[in-house]
């Protein structure tokens, strides 16, 4: 069995690996790249349609973004996964297609004009409603025959709603093997999902590193401090405005509000509204509240037993059109807005925060990592000004972050769930930033792993236990990063139109000379 190494190698997004045996091929995750690039990663070394199915570990579009482009390069094979991913799936492989057909539109548009060549979107909602009906979701702890040779076991990770770690069992020449892929291991003692199960068995493990130099605040007290964050905000008549990621986070938040009113935890605002202003992650909560109950904690799991929506109490409303999330801006009364995108990039969040980023009675509070270069983290770092809708935007507001909600686990996480395993397996390390995944390499080398982080490229041929490749990254150079700089001045763009438009509707009813006067 050969294992080539693709994505997430040394870099934190992009999960894909290759699993060639006994002639046949599949992938473990098949991942889209985000934000910056740091290393070059091989393209797949075989044709999409020789992939005969891919596993998935979970929904995140790092680990499955790219499923719909092998299902446009002829991959025709299907695509396991839990239950709750393969739903999940179902409407982020559709919201990530709408923005694919977004770019392309705009980038068109640019391209005819300047007479340049047509640009392809790496994918169309055809491609995604093919790979859509390819898949096949699996139970956690049913042993799957996939080949006359592999089997598979989905094992909770405690990540995301139905993520799990694969366990692969191969067997060539009459010798059976094992190969664990870990995906993302969860943090513990969050709310919905389990804590990470840990397999007993396996000859080789590749784990992730994300925080794998890191430790997380072990003693954070969510909940009260979210209400003392809401409490203190509204006592000086501003909002709690939460840039959150649509599927995971911002369920976590609205469980916490829950039992924050439950509790009566912010005194003097009763029934205080919350706005959820994400299409996506009211369809996700959807999902959540759907869901298998054996796919969530002991706590969410009684409360849905006793008939109590964990997600729902009075004043939440959700907005779904335009007009709806413009409209939450003229609500005077203090209020919690939970909105995407998660770090700032794009979307709705942007418009909330114009109107309340230069207010010191309001709060910004961040709930989730802002990578290197997005406006979260240019925000969450003191930024006195920012350019939102082409004009300056002065940062008065009290900016925050509430703690201990990572839905990775940190160093100590990941070396516990690697201690689960009776033996001392094989372990490769990806899924993590060159600094992570060196440092969490060594730190299981000092405690007697065989441990390597591979870059991109490097093949493993598993029965023999030897590197056949081993690759050295390659960084990509500055001027790749270009498509960045587009990006940034097409969301400038976008926000700019966007305040054309609300200002030309608010002109209605005005004579024609004041509206000609504006068009020359």
């Amino acid at each position: 069995m050969k294992v080539t190494f693709l994505g997430a190698a040394h870099e934190v997004t992009g999960s894909c690996t290759l699993i060639e045996t006994c002639g046949h091929k599949f992938l473990v995750d098949c991942g889209m790249e985000q934000g910056k690039d740091i290393f070059e990663n091989q393209s797949l070394p075989v044709a999409a349609s020789d992939v005969e199915f891919v596993l998935v570990t979970h929904a995140h579009i790092d680990h499955s973004g790219n499923l719909p482009l092998l299902a446009k390069n002829g991959f025709k094979g299907s695509v396991y996964s839990t239950e709750a991913t393969s739903s999940l799936l179902d409407i982020m492989l559709r919201d990530s297609t709408h923005i694919q057909m977004f770019e392309a539109e705009w980038r068109n548009r640019k391209a005819k004009r300047s007479g340049e060549k047509p640009y392809e979107a790496l994918y169309d909602m055809e491609d995604t409603e093919v790979i859509l009906s390819h898949l096949r979701p699996c139970k956690y702890g049913e042993k799957i025959r996939v080949l006359e040779n592999v089997e598979i076991r989905f094992t909770d990770v405690g990540h995301l709603l139905g993520s799990a770690c694969i366990e692969i069992w191969v067997t060539e020449n009459g010798e059976t093997k094992k190969m664990v892929f870990s995906g993302d291991v969860g943090n513990i003692n969050r709310p919905i999902v389990n804590d990470p199960q840990t397999v007993e068995e396996a000859d080789c493990v590749v784990i992730e590193s994300t925080y794998g130099n890191r430790l997380h605040d072990g003693h954070a007290d969510n909940i009260n401090t979210l209400a003392e964050i809401i409490e203190r905000t509204f006592k000086r008549g501003g909002n709690v405005v939460i840039p959150s990621f649509a599927v995971g986070r911002t369920q976590e938040i609205l469980y916490y509000i829950r039992q924050i009113k439950a509790e009566g935890l912010v005194t003097g605002f009763d029934g205080f509204k919350v706005y959820v202003d994400s299409p996506l992650a009211e369809e996700a909560t959807k999902i959540y509240i759907q869901t298998n109950i054996d796919s969530i904690d002991t706590e969410a799991a009684k409360l849905v037993r006793e008939g109590i929506n964990p997600f729902w109490f009075d004043g939440l409303e959700c907005s779904k059109t335009s007009d709806e999330s413009k409209a939450i801006n003229f609500d005077e009364s203090p209020k919690v807005i939970i909105s995407a995108s998660g770090m700032c990039e794009a979307g709705r969040i942007r418009h909330h925060l114009k109107h309340n980023l230069w207010r010191p009675e309001s709060t910004i509070l961040f709930v989730g990592y802002q990578a290197e270069g997005t406006l979260g983290r240019i925000i969450y770092e003191g930024a006195k000004k920012i350019k939102l809708f082409g004009e300056e935007v002065n940062v008065k507001a009290e900016i925050s972050l509430l703690p201990g909600v990572s839905g990775h686990a940190d160093r100590d996480g990941l070396y516990n769930w690697l201690s689960g395993f009776k033996n001392k397996p094989r372990v490769f390390v990806n899924h993590g930033n060159v600094e992570s995944c060196d440092d969490f390499t060594e730190y299981l080398k000092e405690r007697g792993y065989d441990a390597f982080a591979p870059f991109s490229g490097t093949v493993y041929n598993f029965f023999e236990d030897k590197l056949e490749v081993i690759t050295e990254g390659i960084p990509i150079k500055p001027k790749e990063f270009a498509h960045e700089k587009t990006r940034k001045v097409h969301t400038d763009l976008v926000d700019t139109v966007e305040e054309l438009l609300n200002l030309a509707k608010a002109l209605d009813g005005r004579s024609n000379k004041e509206l000609i006067s504006l068009t020359q």
